[in-house]
């Protein structure tokens, strides 16, 4: 699982409250934020694209009707630039009917 793996969907899980949850794995540090904000909008895409095209339905069909999450996992504490890019995102996927949510990993979780 890698935010830089185009090819797949890092996780796939119902939560408790019935949402279809899609998680991506962010491994990446901050230090070069704008190739790390690029491949971060890369994999949503990808994510959208698999909602989108009918793909999720299709391997998953107890996901229709659900509501979908977007869940990214970060491994580093997330810079201003990415605050506000994780904003805007959740802004777009929120007018998509999809929520965005996204959390630092934490070792003791």
């Amino acid at each position: 699982m890698s935010i830089l793996n185009l090819e797949i969907v890092d996780a796939i899980s119902i939560d408790l409250l019935g949402n279809v949850v899609l998680t991506i794995s962010d491994e990446l540090s901050w230090e070069n934020d704008h190739e790390h904000l690029l491949a971060l909008q890369n994999k949503i895409n990808v994510y959208l694209e698999f909602i989108e095209n009918g793909n999720l339905y299709e391997q998953y069909p107890n996901a229709a009707g659900r509501q979908i999450v977007i869940h990214l996992v970060n491994k580093y504490e997330p810079n201003k630039n990415a605050v506000v890019f994780f904003t805007a995102v959740k802004q777009i996927l929120n007018t998509s009917g999809y929520e965005f949510q996204n959390k630092i990993l934490n070792m003791n979780d």
